[in-house]
């Protein structure tokens, strides 16, 4: 039997046909992001299953080796930001292992979203560049324009955190991708 990663599952209608996995930041857990699923608007069909995830709690280098909810371990800040790979492709694998189960529940690949905030976000891309199957949300500009995809970068006026806007922009994101 697989081990999971704890986490968090919201479903917005019975018989979900789309999964979204969302990746939370540094610091956090799974419970971040589910307070925003209402605030998406989005249609009672066809269902969402919501799946937060919490990262393990490890000792984080920058942070004086405090331990803390994160992906991997994070060395340095410079800018070329040193980090564990190892730890971040772990934390892929448990990723992996999380949309290898949503196929198993009758998801296809082309109905998973995989998303993510700050750390979250490296892991939500080092998983969907490397997954073998398509997924419905690879966001990676100049990559998935190559490969047929049309990305849509986005910026918003505010800290390291999320915004009415933003909320607005995943909730129109993801009723456009339950219409294809």
């Amino acid at each position: 039997m697989m081990n999971y990663l704890p986490a968090i599952e919201y479903e917005t209608a019975p018989a979900p046909t789309a999964s979204v996995i969302w990746l939370h930041g540094l610091g956090a857990d799974g419970n971040d992001f589910r307070p925003i699923v209402p605030e998406l608007k989005l249609p009672a069909e066809p269902g969402i299953r919501f799946i937060f995830p919490h990262a393990p709690s490890i000792p984080v280098t920058v942070n004086n080796g405090y331990v803390m909810p994160a992906w991997y371990d994070i060395l340095e800040m410079d800018i070329d930001r040193k980090v564990d790979a190892e730890q971040l492709n772990a934390s892929a694998d448990k990723i992996t292992a999380l949309i290898d189960r949503e196929i198993e529940r009758g998801i296809a690949s082309e109905r998973i979203v995989i998303a993510g905030f700050s750390q979250g976000g490296a892991v939500a891309y080092q998983t969907a560049l490397s997954y073998p199957k398509p997924l419905a949300g690879r966001k990676a500009v100049k990559t998935l324009t190559e490969m047929g995809y049309e990305p849509e970068y986005l910026t918003y006026p505010m800290e390291h955190s999320v915004s009415l806007q933003e909320i607005q922009d995943i909730s129109r994101f993801l009723q456009g991708w339950l219409k294809r």
